[in-house]
């Protein structure tokens, strides 16, 4: 059994997502002075006195109009409570009680969860007790007077809540694997989600940038976990205001940080853009491993070489990510996105990948002897002593040569892919750092390098 959820519900910007961030004790959904920022679900790990549960925060809640988002935003509320054990009224305690509020109220006194009315923006003890007060014309119960930016009154209230909550499991701790889903605005990122779910929990709208949180969903397939991110459309900068969309691009890049494996989507009918390189070389800065997954393509006019002309296409204009699987995927049909988390799993186990010293250094003899390292002006040659792997994720060879400066670009290159032709790495970024040591210093170390392989 997974952790017990708790839903905040509330009219828009009554402050829903400072309390997320209060109860969650950190900043991570999107809090701005503006209506409606928060639309989709977003779930927070939260602990409270040894009790472990999950925040789930939703979009502002209005009955009485149906412009723009707002019923998809209802239908996102409704899931919420539907799996919620708590549910957390928030009201604006400066404003006093609103006609929304009643109506939220109503709705709230026809479900079966326990419902805690939270009066936000209460910043001093004693006023707040006063504007607390008015909110018992609710029907909801006691008020409970909080702070959400200062935090007052929290304790008090999730003492309350943890009484609700079922005891946590005590199991073991499953290994998940985070994936990031990127892209542009509108190229299919929350359809790409929810066919993974199969279900409408990410809002879809042909509007671009309709998905303006970073937000994580934990899916489980033949007994591995996966944490779906899926985040705000990147789109140029300059185009973009010191608003909710910049907050937004900023969370997609702290996604990337936090992935193992990107899923990096690209519009089939528009190809790869260069909003879509800049996101390919942001990925491979951060040394993730990616799965680059064409979406829309059951729209595109197809021949025998259609597919194969395009990935030579796709993979010279993404130069960066060369060493990524390419999946073609309709989203809208559901055409091999079941293959998706296969190639996910390949790239993860790719980037945690460990290769001995004697493995690594056997390929270094077979491709020096192919193509010897480069000699300079004054007749001087490379010489490459022995290579380690340091680290995984991704994968890191320190090289040890005579001097770095004497290895090219393109040697270096070479002696990349003869990594990879004889390694492998498929889906990870690998990183190679040369470093200079004198023959003698090689000498006297030279137990390090007597590994056996295995």
């Amino acid at each position: 059994m997974g952790l017990p959820i708790v839903a905040i519900i509330g009219r828009p910007n009554v402050g829903k997502s400072t309390i997320v961030n209060r109860l969650a004790g950190g900043k991570d959904a999107i809090v701005y002075d503006e209506p409606g920022i928060t639309r989709d679900r977003t779930y927070r790990p939260a602990y409270w006195r040894d009790r472990e549960f999950l925040v789930v925060d939703t979009g502002g809640l209005v009955f009485d109009d149906d412009t723009e988002f707002l019923p998809l935003i209802r239908e996102q509320a409704i899931a919420a409570l539907k799996e919620s054990k708590v549910a957390i009224f928030v009201v604006d305690g400066q404003a006093g009680p609103t006609s929304a509020d009643q109506e939220i109220a109503s709705w709230l006194r026809q479900q079966q969860v326990p419902v805690f009315l939270v009066v936000n923006k209460c910043e001093s003890p004693e006023q707040g007790t006063i504007q607390a007060a008015q909110f018992w014309e609710l029907g909801i119960g006691e008020p409970f007077p909080v702070s959400g930016i200062h935090g007052s009154g929290v304790g008090d209230l999730l003492d309350e809540v943890i009484q609700h909550l079922p005891p946590t499991d005590d199991t073991e701790e499953i290994r998940e694997t985070n994936v990031a889903i990127v892209g542009r605005p509108n190229v299919g990122k929350s359809s790409l989600l929810n066919a993974f779910l199969g279900e409408n929990r990410a809002i879809v709208s042909p509007i671009s940038g309709t998905t303006r949180d970073a937000i994580d969903t934990v899916v489980e397939r033949d007994g591995k976990t996966y944490r779906l991110i899926d985040t705000a459309g990147i789109r140029k900068k300059k185009g973009v205001e010191y608003g909710p969309e910049f907050f937004g691009i900023n969370r997609a890049f702290k996604a990337i940080r936090r992935a193992d494996v990107v899923l990096l989507v690209i519009d089939a009918l528009d190809g790869a853009t260069e909003q879509d390189q800049k996101l390919a070389g942001r990925i491979a800065e951060e040394g993730r491993a990616c799965v680059i997954v064409v979406n829309k393509w059951d729209a595109v006019e197809k021949d025998t070489y259609t597919l194969n002309e395009y990935e030579r296409q796709l993979k010279s204009r993404l130069y960066f990510l060369e060493w990524a699987e390419t999946i073609f995927v309709s989203a809208l049909t559901g055409q091999r996105v079941a293959k998706i988390l296969d190639l996910v799993d390949t790239a993860a186990e790719q980037h945690q990948r460990r290769v001995t010293t004697s493995v690594i250094n056997e390929v270094l003899e077979e491709a020096i002897s192919w193509h010897s390292p480069p000699t300079n002006r004054q007749g001087r040659q490379g010489k490459i002593y022995y290579g380690t792997q340091v680290r995984s994720q991704p994968p890191t060879i320190t090289l040890f040569v005579n001097d770095p400066k004497r290895f090219n670009e393109n040697y270096r290159r070479y002696i990349e892919r003869q990594f990879r032709t004889a390694l492998g790495f498929t889906g990870t970024p690998i990183r190679l750092f040369w470093r200079g040591k004198k023959s003698r210093e090689v000498e006297l170390g030279s137990g390090a390098n007597r590994a056996v392989r295995v």
